[in-house]
């Protein structure tokens, strides 16, 4: 497949996900795995099939419950043998999870870092592309707002990365208060 800008059609920046159904609709790891494919290009139902080794009925269900949750949409459609062929895309790049609401579904505060930390187990050692860090400040809650709106623009950049290559690479990003120990400040010198 040729590069190309990802996505390939037009969508917002950012998706507050506040509604009981977006956040029902989210959580399932299959539901999850296409939102994801669909940053990359818009996809048919039998491309994402195809693509998750699951069968075109089970696809198109969850298809549907993301459609309905105002998740994904219609964003071109194509005559395919006297046949539209409806491809689906994202709403927003990133959703945002404002808050959780009142679903009844359990999701651990650290289930981004550990599905990212089972990805990352997986890697060989010497292979190119990877780097990982985990540093602490002190800082004003003022400056982390301002640390969250950069690492927004990173995580939108990094998604908007022209598509190609073999391997599918991945990014997290996380500011979080802490309850670490600190140093008391310096008195000013006089």
């Amino acid at each position: 497949m040729a590069a190309h800008k990802a996505p390939d059609y037009t969508l917002d920046d950012m998706l507050d996900v506040d509604q009981p159904e977006q956040f029902k609709a989210l959580f399932d790891e299959t539901r999850i795995a296409i939102v994801d494919l669909l940053l990359e290009r818009a996809a048919t139902i039998k491309e994402l099939s195809d693509t998750l080794g699951k069968p075109k009925g089970t696809i198109g269900h969850h298809v549907s419950s993301l459609e309905h949750a105002g998740l994904i949409r219609v964003v071109r459609t194509k005559m395919v043998r006297a046949i539209e062929a409806k491809y689906y895309g994202r709403v927003a790049r990133t959703y945002n999870f404002v808050h959780k609401p009142d679903t009844g579904i359990e999701m651990a505060p650290d289930h981004f870092l550990q599905e990212a930390a089972a990805e990352f187990a997986k890697v060989e050692k010497g292979t190119s592309g990877i780097m990982s860090t985990l540093r602490f400040a002190r800082i004003p809650d003022e400056r982390a707002d301002e640390w969250v709106e950069r690492l927004v623009e990173l995580a939108h950049e990094f998604t908007g990365e022209t598509r190609g290559g073999e391997t599918t690479f991945g990014l997290l990003l996380a500011v979080y208060p802490t309850d670490r120990p600190h140093l008391p400040d310096l008195e000013p010198a006089s």
